[in-house]
């Protein structure tokens, strides 16, 4: 089984500008964080976008669906950013239903040395390979499906809708 993926950009592959203090888009980590964490599942990476989720809009939603349908691999991981990875993971989950999806991002940035996004790739990986097929959000050590989740601005993280 063979991994695809799909890069959007987000806090997870931002660079830190020391001069200005801006954070800023370069090339993404994702090769570099498997490298680190030793990772032996074979997978392909597809930059698609490196842009902030807060101007993330549909015509881009409607290229990462776009991507996902035409994927030859069903076992699909999208780094996001986290402000909308919520709205990208029920555009995604109305549509696709054969192919396991899982998003994930980070809250600080992994070149800031202290980010969560090892351990949520890592969690990415794993849930990809087990979950059923679905599409879901995996962040801080767990998985959320597409139609009952958010993230929780005051406590940092995601948690279930309930209700």
């Amino acid at each position: 089984m063979t991994i695809k993926i799909i890069v959007t950009g987000g806090t997870f592959d931002k660079e830190y500008n020391e001069l200005n203090g801006e954070l800023f888009f370069k090339n993404t980590h994702i090769f570099e964080m498997l490298g680190l964490g030793r990772c032996r599942v074979p997978f392909k990476v597809k930059p698609l976008l490196m842009i902030d989720s807060l101007y993330m809009t549909a015509k881009h939603r409607a290229r990462i669906l776009k991507e996902c349908v035409k994927s030859k691999e069903s076992n699909i991981i999208i780094t996001h950013g986290t402000d909308t990875m919520p709205e990208t993971a029920k555009a995604l989950g109305k549509k696709i239903k054969n192919k396991t999806i899982v998003l994930t991002g980070a809250m600080v940035p992994y070149k800031f040395g202290s980010s969560d996004g090892m351990f949520n790739l890592g969690s990415a990986v794993s849930f990809s390979q087990i979950l059923p097929p679905g599409v879901y959000v995996a962040m801080n050590g767990k998985y959320f499906n597409w139609y009952n989740v958010r993230k929780n601005k005051k406590k940092g993280e995601f948690e279930e809708v309930k209700g």
